[in-house]
């Protein structure tokens, strides 16, 4: 009996003591895993929240993110696609901090209305960077740093392209495609054109809508114009290269040329972009690189090594007038 008693202490000792063991290696982890971020295979983790699909430059640029961080075995990309809606945004960003990322990387779909989700994101500690779209704050510490083009400079530039290709001594009436309303890339673009064209009277913006960077929008809107003053326009000012292509068809089913009675002007610089040009229906094409990937996951980086990057890291792009330009240009596009 004295002996089933010893063997039973003996027992529950070892019983104890592998328990503790056990739950000591169970705390180390846990440490571990939270001094981390709980990511056990050391990835870092971005939450991705994009606009949508409206056209093709968007999925150029949700591509070129795709490939660079999805293939990557540095990082882990959680995507969110908001389908042109700012409270999926919202929602998305509110899930990226419930499951605790790394960085929330954001393609904000309009301007405003950020303060409250992105000062969620700060207080979690987790940094934010905005993608090709920037946004109005009070507070700009509420993100870390924007990637992606000077959205004036490029209403700018096919505001003196336009200029020099119609003649600075011709009169123009222009109609203009904009953007997303409340986008700070159609609110920029606009701004830009705008500046371009102030200096010359020559040049008038006769009519100007939202086209809401789709082909379908851009042909409807383009219609609209060309039906009120079909006889009186001289050229028109896409904000993108989608709206562009649909005005183009819209002009071509209204029974003129376009490149030649309308010239066109547009930003982007899309495949199907560069191939009109080729055949003389669209005339300027201002580039606007969507391939961010590489830079956001360079910018990723530098953060989780601790280092500071700047508050705006700009793409390099490039402007082309005229089919020759096109030409050249087109075989090595890639989106």
């Amino acid at each position: 009996m004295y002996r089933m008693k010893k063997a039973t202490v003996s027992l529950l000792i070892f019983v104890m003591a592998l328990f503790l063991l056990v739950g000591c290696n169970s705390n180390t982890n846990g440490k571990t895993e939270e001094a981390s971020g709980g990511k056990k295979d050391g990835k870092i983790v971005v939450g991705f929240s994009q606009i949508g699909a409206e056209s093709g430059w968007r999925t150029a640029e949700t591509k070129s993110i795709k490939e660079t961080l999805g293939n990557s075995p540095d990082f882990e990309l959680k995507f969110s696609d908001a389908q042109q809606k700012q409270e999926n945004q919202i929602k998305a960003i509110r899930n990226f901090i419930a499951q605790k990322v790394d960085v929330i990387a954001l393609a904000p779909v309009v301007e405003t209305g950020w303060e409250s989700i992105l000062k969620k994101a700060k207080d979690a500690k987790i940094p934010v960077i905005l993608l090709d779209r920037g946004i109005k704050v009070n507070d700009e510490s509420l993100y870390t740093s924007f990637i992606g083009s000077d959205f004036i400079l490029e209403g700018e530039n096919a505001a003196k392209e336009l200029i020099n290709l119609i003649g600075a001594d011709k009169k123009a009436n222009i109609v203009e495609l904009q953007g997303t309303v409340g986008a700070s890339a159609a609110n920029d673009r606009k701004t830009g054109f705008a500046n371009g064209l102030k200096d010359n009277p020559n040049f008038k913006i006769i009519k100007s809508q939202s086209g809401d960077f789709t082909r379908t929008k851009g042909k409807e809107v383009m219609e609209a114009f060309l039906k009120s003053d079909g006889k009186n326009i001289d050229a028109v000012y896409a904000h993108n290269d989608d709206m562009a292509i649909g005005a183009i068809q819209a002009i071509e089913e209204y029974g003129l040329k376009p490149g030649e009675d309308i010239k066109v002007v547009s930003i982007d610089g899309i495949k199907d972009a560069f191939e009109a040009a080729v055949q003389g229906k669209t005339n300027i094409i201002v580039e606007c690189n969507p391939l961010l990937g590489p830079q956001l996951a360079q910018a990723v980086k530098d953060l989780k090594a601790g280092k500071e990057i700047p508050s705006w890291i700009k793409t390099e792009e490039s402007v082309f007038v005229g089919k020759d330009a096109a030409e050249e240009a087109l075989p090595s596009r890639k989106y």
